[in-house]
């Protein structure tokens, strides 16, 4: 099987599991305390996608000493609180740790 073909292939498998949810799923099934409970879920796997990519160096090592993901992070997560806007969340986060790192 060809590299296209098994990205293709993957790339359908995972689409389909994912939209069947989706789509084979009626919201009337969910009771209220099932949609509360459902709603922590972004939050709670946000930081654990996040954590590795601010805090891990490539050998999968804590870094916090002279790391400036972190002071990038906070800049992007005090944007974040005031603006209520992701898209500014986004490139304020971009954009500070680009400076740290050429410029500073």
């Amino acid at each position: 099987m060809s590299n296209l073909a098994l990205i293709i292939y993957c790339g359908l498998i995972t689409f389909l599991t994912r939209f069947s949810m989706i789509a084979l799923l009626k919201k009337e099934m969910f009771n209220d305390r099932i949609r509360e409970v459902l709603s922590y879920v972004p939050s709670a796997i946000f930081p654990a996608i996040i954590f590795p990519a601010i805090f891990l160096d490539n050998a999968g090592s804590i870094e916090i000493e002279n790391n400036p993901k972190i002071l990038a992070a906070i800049i992007a997560m005090a944007v974040g609180i005031f603006t209520r806007n992701i898209i500014a969340t986004i490139f304020s986060g971009l954009a500070s740790y680009w400076f740290i790192i050429f410029i500073v």
